[in-house]
């Protein structure tokens, strides 16, 4: 059996693909590997991983060889027969859709998704007993601020799917992260993987990851997700059980929110309630310390303090990941449907809240539109009044007075300068005077 593995994070030697590659000869009894990566025997660890398989009795080549090349993809095949493929290549350069470059979406496509295709289209004649494919949970559910890496997965999963349609073998493994296995896991700073673990989504230990890895290869199915779940972390989300986990997590809660200071009163009264008795400066004071609050809670932080108001996000430490994790708890603790490009359009928490805040408290505007809202509804119910014996001279003696004290208080001079006489006033004229009075077009 022949079988080759390839990585584009310039280790395909190291990490991932040699925990997989050991795997291979001691657990599948593998005796003839042929592994690629762009710097091939120059690659760290390339030669002494080449002189442990080979104590192990099987036979390694290493290759120099771009796989998304297809030139040079064809000529080593030409050179090499294969039997088997697992293709494990993998780098990210993350952002949001909106903000990623031509050469970010290019360099993290290339060593998947073109690599992939040069694998399927060169050996589509060739009779293969697996085609492996390594992607991610990125392409699944976990892709905010990752968009091109999502992206270069989902396409991992469909070649899958197009080749079984096709009768060809494949499975396509959508990862989630590995611990202590190196490459991209082991790029990821401290608060990358506590992230993770508060997305109920844990590091895989290698041992289980070979488990599962074992598991796919036997699967009928066309694409596979072996992940680490964490089924009480995930109930406890903050911002929401992603669908495609819903019927793994019974029980989960609906959403709750996270507040600054106080949590419980968040939860039992929405912000717009909480902030409308409040002074101004309270208002400010309460949404930066939500904002500081939870910009903590995704940079791993025990509390706020060590957070200026003004230091930009960037500067803090905030990635494309974070910045969509920050929008989501904010999104889930105050009831709003924030843009995913919050924090960069609103680059300190000092901005931030104070969008929150425009968001939050109503201006003269939604005022107006609440209290004509108000109106229409008090109409409706006065013409569905019975005619019950007394109602009449009550309801009419609550609206005069209530008339009077909007006059007093509201009032302005008609064009003759003089109080306007509501007495004789049709139902029309008095609501057009509301209108007018609150600046309702």
């Amino acid at each position: 059996m022949g079988c080759r593995l390839e990585r584009a994070d310039h280790r395909g030697t190291g990490g991932l693909g040699a925990l997989i590659a050991r795997h291979l000869v001691t657990g599948h009894g593998v005796r003839r590997l042929l592994l690629t990566s762009r710097r091939g025997e120059e690659a760290p660890g390339a030669l002494e991983l080449r002189a442990e398989l080979t104590g192990l009795g099987a036979e390694v080549a290493i290759a120099r060889c771009d796989v998304a090349d297809r030139d040079q993809l064809a000529a080593l095949l030409a050179r090499h027969e294969v039997s088997a493929v697992v293709h494990s290549a993998g780098v990210v350069d993350n952002g949001l859709l909106t903000t990623l470059s031509p050469e970010q979406v290019e360099r993290v496509l290339r060593p998947k998704v073109d690599a992939a295709w040069n694998l399927h289209e060169l050996t589509e004649g060739t009779d293969l007993s697996a085609f492996v494919l390594f992607s991610s949970t990125a392409g699944l559910m976990v892709g905010g601020g990752q968009a091109n890496y999502a992206a270069a997965n989902a396409f991992l999963d469909a070649l899958a799917t197009h080749r079984r349609a096709s009768g060809l073998p494949a499975v396509s493994m959508a990862w989630g992260l590995w611990s202590d296995a190196g490459g991209l896991s082991s790029q990821m700073a401290a608060s990358d993987v506590e992230r993770m673990n508060r997305m109920g989504l844990p590091p895989l230990p290698p041992a289980q990851g070979l488990e599962l890895f074992d598991a796919a290869l036997n699967s009928p199915d066309a694409l596979i997700v072996p992940m680490g779940l964490d089924v009480a972390a995930v109930r406890a989300r903050t911002d929401g059980v992603p669908p495609l986990l819903g019927g793994l997590v019974r029980g989960a809660s609906r959403r709750t929110a996270r507040a600054g200071s106080d949590p419980a009163a968040s939860a039992e009264r929405p912000w717009r309630d909480r902030l409308a008795p409040l002074p101004e400066a309270e208002r400010d004071r309460v949404l930066l310390e939500l904002v500081l609050t939870n910009a903590a809670t995704v940079l791993g932080h025990t509390s706020a303090e060590s957070l200026p108001a003004e230091r930009a996000f960037q500067e803090m430490g905030f990635d494309s990941l974070a910045a969509v994790e920050l929008r989501n708890l904010l999104g889930a603790a105050t009831g709003l449907s924030l843009p995913v490009t919050l924090v960069f359009d609103q680059p300190a928490p000092a901005t931030l809240a104070a969008y929150l805040k425009a968001e939050l408290v109503p201006g003269p505007t939604e005022l107006a539109r609440s209290m004509v809202a108000e109106v229409d509804r008090l109409e409706a119910a006065l013409a569905a009044l019975p005619d019950l014996d007394g109602a009449h001279a009550r309801v009419t003696a609550r609206l005069e007075a209530l008339m009077r004290t909007w006059h007093d208080t509201h009032g302005r001079p008609n064009e003759a300068g003089q109080p306007r006489d509501f007495g004789t006033a049709t139902d029309e004229e008095l609501f057009a005077k509301i209108d007018n009075e609150l600046g309702v077009q």
